[in-house]
């Protein structure tokens, strides 16, 4: 089973840098790469889960629409991605609700910033998947927290998957600046290992990045993006699908094992 997602925000990776960047800016950045996302899935015929942000659904709700006519699932990524608080969850869920008419079941939160799967429970939420369980020094170093899916207070967590033992990261970075066919073995060695393969990609990666100097964006963040990712997913996916694995989005996956 595999396990796609995109966390659907506004684009403030520039910010960062100390980059004068409007949320205008930032959306449409995000659109744009939004739109090839979509276009490739819709070519490959496969279903992912798109973790929302308040502010992505607000001013996108045309291709808030178009992720769900497509059979795409929609779960929420905070409100404001630069400025995430801990009252999100519960606004969050509001207003992507409001805005696509559906009721959400998953939570993503920015930056995979730790949460409080009480808070995530009581704010109406079946499943977070808010822990990368890498071996990466800073915010994702998470060596004692389990590789796989786990129950804690109610909620289910599906964790990015990593490598057995060593635990290196397959996330978009990850496929963004290793040779294509190592990521490919890689990903493989997850799956007959674990069953399932969970990843995350952001749509400002299918933008041109490399063609705005002025983003200042770090050489292994812009490399093989724009286009050159959308090929790279095209790829992954043509290669899952010829092995025969079943694209899930994450309430399906949570409904399996429950």
């Amino acid at each position: 089973m595999i396990l796609l997602s995109f966390d659907t925000e506004e684009f403030d990776v520039p910010r960062e840098h100390g980059v004068d960047f409007t949320l205008q800016q930032g959306m449409e950045v995000s659109k744009e790469g939004t739109r090839r996302i979509l276009d490739c899935l819709k070519q490959n015929g496969v279903k992912a889960t798109f973790f929302c942000t308040g502010n992505f659904a607000e001013n996108a709700p045309e291709l808030m629409q178009r992720i769900m006519d497509e059979g795409h699932e929609v779960a929420c990524h905070g409100v404001d991605h630069f400025e995430p608080k801990e009252t999100d969850f519960a606004r969050s869920k509001e207003i992507v609700e409001r805005v696509t008419g559906r009721t959400v079941y998953g939570y993503r939160q920015p930056r995979m910033f730790p949460v409080v799967e009480s808070e995530i429970k009581r704010a109406g939420y079946r499943y977070n998947s808010s822990l990368n369980p890498a071996f990466i020094p800073g915010r994702y170093m998470h060596l004692t927290e389990p590789r796989t899916w786990f129950m804690k207070d109610g909620v289910m967590q599906i964790p990015a998957s990593v490598t057995p033992l060593i635990r290196f990261p397959l996330f978009w970075l990850a496929l963004h600046n290793l040779p294509q066919s190592v990521y490919h073995w890689l990903v493989r060695r997850v799956l007959k290992h674990d069953g399932y393969f969970v990843t995350y990609f952001h749509p400002w990666e299918f933008y041109d990045l490399k063609e705005h100097p002025e983003f200042k964006m770090p050489f292994i963040i812009k490399n093989h993006s724009g286009r050159e990712m959308a090929g790279r997913l095209d790829k992954l996916i043509k290669m899952l699908k010829a092995h025969g694995h079943e694209f899930i989005t994450y309430t399906e996956f949570t409904d399996k094992q429950l």
